[in-house]
Order: C-alpha cells, then sequence, then structure tokens
C-alpha cells in the first residue's frame, strides 16, 4: 500500500522541549525516528514561516514578509489577510495537483489557505454584520464545514485568538482532522495547532502554565493517534511534526512609532479628541510583527531614522536593503529598513502619548485594523472589559534569529532521513513532494 502523510504544525516545538519534557503521545511519533533542529525562517512568525515550509522559498521569494502588509499605493497596513494569491510561489498542493492530481491534499487551518487548489480545506473565515460577528469557516468542498458542525457544534473564533484563548480551538481542529481522514481520506493532510502560542505569550516558555500546556496540547495530539489507531490506520498514514519557531521570554517592550513620532518623523491626525496615523505625510512610521519591525521611510530620512532607533534600549540591528538580502528578507513588500529586538524585547505598534488619544480599535480584538501583531489582545481589563495597553503582561515573544540551537523549532518525522543534522525550512516541501515521488525544481534538496 502506497503509504499517506499527515503534517502536524504544532506550534512552539523546540529540540529543548523535546529533550526535556515528558510528551507520551507525541513520544510515540518520535519513538520510530528522531527529530531534527530546523533552521528557522526570517522573520520567524506565522504566516512567514508557513509559506516557507509550503513553498520551499524564502521571504525574498514568496512575498510573506511578515504577518501583515503595507501597501504602499493604498496607504493602508493588513494583518491575516487569508487569500492564498497573496503567496507568489507555488507551493506544494499546486505542485501535486500539476504532476498526480488524483493525490487528494486537505490543509485544515494553515495561513493563506483561502481558495488554495487543494482538496479540502477549512479556515476561519468570519462573517461581520452590522451588529453581530458569524463565527464561521472557509471549506472546500462547498458545505463540508456545515459537515463538522452536525458533528461537533461550531467552531468557536473566541477558542482561537483574543483574552479566551484556549485548547478548545485545538481539540476542535483535531476533531475536524479525525472526520476529514474518516470521510476524505487525503493522501496528505496538513493540520495546524495553535494552543501553545497562546501560553507561551501570556506567560512565558518558562513557565509552570506553559509546561502544563504542553501536556494538554499531547493530550489533543494523542486523541488524534487513538483515532488512527481505532480505525486501524497506522498502516496508511505516515506522521511529521513540525514547529515554525521557537520562543524567547521577554521583560520590556519597544514603541518604534513612539520613538520616530517623538523625533518628527511620525504624523498623526486628530479626529473627534482621537489620534490615528497619517500614513500619507508620515516620514517613516512601524508596521510591527513581535520581535520584528518592517519600517517604510521616505526618500532621504533613512539616516535620520537609523539615527534614533539605532542606540535606543531593546533594538538589536537595523537592516538595510544589503542586509536584507543576507537573511533573504529583500522583497518589495518588505520596509525600506527592518529593525530586529533584543531576545528579551518586543515590539508594539503604540504611537499615542496618553491613551486617551488612543482609537477605540485599539481597545478591541481587532487584527485587522491595527499597523501591527497586539499580542495584547490576550489580556483583558475586566474592570473596563477592553483590551489592556500595558506591554508589561506579554511574557514571551518570537520573530528574531534564534542563536541557540536547543531553541530551535523541531522537524520530527516517521519517514527515514539520511541528514543527521539541522534542517533548513526550505526543505521540507522538497521531501514532501520526494514522499510521493514527485520530482520537482524547488530551491533545497530533499532530505532523503
Amino acid at each position: 500500500m502506497k503509504k499517506k502523510l499527515i503534517v502536524l504544525d504544532v506550534v512552539c516545538l523546540t529540540k529543548s522541549i523535546l529533550k526535556t519534557s515528558k510528551l507520551p503521545n507525541i513520544s510515540k511519533i518520535l519513538d520510530s525516528a528522531p527529530f531534527f533542529p530546523m533552521n528557522a525562517v526570517f522573520p520567524a512568525v506565522t504566516c512567514s514561516v508557513q509559506a516557507t515550509i509550503t513553498s520551499g522559498f524564502p521571504p525574498s521569494e514568496h512575498g510573506i514578509i511578515a504577518n501583515g502588509l503595507y501597501d504602499r499605493q493604498t496607504y493602508q497596513t493588513s494583518f491575516w489577510e487569508q487569500y492564498a494569491s497573496l503567496v507568489q510561489r507555488p507551493r506544494i498542493w499546486d505542485i501535486i495537483k500539476q504532476s498526480n492530481p488524483d493525490l487528494k491534499v486537505a490543509v485544515l487551518f494553515w495561513q493563506n489557505s483561502l481558495y488554495i487548489n487543494a482538496d479540502t480545506v477549512i479556515t476561519p473565515k468570519p462573517i461581520h454584520l452590522d451588529n453581530q460577528m458569524i463565527m464561521w469557516c472557509y471549506s472546500k468542498p462547498v458545505g463540508f464545514y456545515e459537515e463538522i458542525v452536525k458533528k461537533q457544534g461550531e467552531f468557536d473564533l473566541k477558542s482561537y485568538w483574543g483574552p479566551f484563548a484556549s485548547i478548545k480551538s485545538s481539540e476542535w481542529i483535531v476533531g475536524a482532522a479525525s472526520y476529514t481522514i474518516e470521510s476524505q481520506r487525503p493522501d496528505l493532510l496538513f493540520v495546524y495547532l495553535p494552543h501553545l502560542d497562546y501560553t507561551a505569550q501570556k506567560n512565558g516558555p518558562e513557565s509552570e502554565e506553559f509546561k502544563a500546556s504542553l501536556l494538554e496540547l499531547d493530550k489533543v495530539v494523542g486523541s488524534l493517534l487513538s483515532f488512527l489507531e481505532e480505525n486501524n490506520l497506522f498502516k496508511e498514514y505516515e506522521i511529521a511534526i513540525l514547529s515554525e519557531y521557537g520562543f524567547n521570554s521577554v521583560t520590556s517592550s519597544v514603541s518604534p512609532n513612539l520613538i520616530l513620532r517623538e523625533n518628527g518623523l511620525l504624523s498623526v491626525r486628530k479626529i473627534k479628541e482621537k489620534e490615528y496615523l497619517d500614513y500619507e505625510h508620515c516620514k517613516a512610521f512601524a508596521m510591527v510583527d513581535h520581535q520584528v519591525s518592517h519600517l517604510f521611510v521616505k526618500p532621504g530620512y533613512e539616516d535620520a531614522v537609523k539615527t534614533v532607533l539605532k542606540n535606543h534600549q531593546g533594538v538589536a540591528e537595523i537592516l538595510d536593503r544589503n542586509l536584507q538580502e543576507s537573511l533573504k528578507i529583500n522583497h518589495p513588500r518588505s520596509g525600506d529598513l527592518v529593525v530586529c529586538s533584543q531576545g528579551n524585547s518586543w515590539f508594539n505598534y503604540h504611537w499615542w502619548n496618553e491613551e486617551k488619544y488612543a482609537p477605540d480599535f485599539t481597545f478591541n480584538v481587532d487584527i485587522h485594523r491595527k499597523p501591527g501583531y497586539d499580542p495584547l489582545e490576550l489580556f483583558m481589563d475586566y474592570q473596563t472589559k477592553t483590551i489592556s495597553h500595558n506591554t508589561k503582561l506579554v511574557k514571551g515573544s518570537h520573530g528574531a534569529l534564534q542563536e541557540n540551537s536547543d531553541s530551535l523549532p523541531a522537524f520530527a518525522t516517521s519517514i527515514k532521513l539520511s541528514s543527521q543534522n539541522a534542517v533548513d525550512a526550505t526543505q521540507i516541501a522538497p521531501t514532501i513532494l520526494k514522499f510521493f515521488r514527485i520530482d520537482h525544481n524547488l530551491p533545497s534538496k530533499a532530505l532523503f
């Protein structure tokens, strides 16, 4: 029988965690093969890493330079856009469908999977109405999400992100994965499990809460293994586990937009006593994403921006276009400068001097209107019932390259590999294609 493959993306699993934690269910997968540290993508953030894993190309080629994008023509930032067309290179499912259309591919909750060329897809796509939000998921085939809803209830978006994020989202996704295997029998199944991300940001990767979340997540993986065992599917499916990045413990936050404003480089407009970024007239502004900021700078102001940021506490490095090329982030979508934080710091998007001037949407879970990723959306101020602006609450972050190999994300699989060293994220796609005996001219050799 020709083997099929399940790829589990378990966020935050690192070499150190797999070496030191007792995870009975994940260990069952690791028993048949070693795990490898995986050289992280820069920036080490979800959308960028997932696009690299599934395409075999770095951000300089596929164009997903962060979890967000800035459109220089329309002066708009947008985060967490899910359209497949944003990825500018073919991905695994595109190549499989071109080479062997009979192979069935399923993709559950991976980023930029809206309208992809796969047989089965589930991805959140809430419908915003005037007075409510319908927590719907896009699916392929049409109506597949509704089939799962009949079996296990609706997907609760509040458990996926925000102050009520919890293990429930990963439990729902694994239930959907089991149903997908049962009803669709895909040859290749991608499953994204986000749970550890929440606790690592809220409590830090060294916390007792994070250790407890590891056990919670391991139980969820165990439910998938039990499903496979009960249905005698281990003979049919191989399993690979990978992660996207390791976490850093953080103790401080940097506000690049506020720094730029205080030095006359960032402009705001006051509208009804609230201050909004004036993208048109900013000499520079920062689109922040965890420990990386893309700075969009008008010609002639690059040196001024470097001067005000380079010696600021929490800033580690400022990358011009030449340095961006060395880290394979030099894409037209990238900032004119890319700034990296120190390992114990992260970037916030705030630009106001007094909280009373902050726009109302900054106090809400609003992943689309903020010019940056906002981990504070995990924290609710229960007195005001709004999202906190207290940057000291965040205890973990990621994005900068890891120098310690124990902190690198892990790649583990029951597929027999020849390499004994760290693998590169660009090698995952060609390895999966090789598993299905598909040759393709991707930039990296497979691991066999």
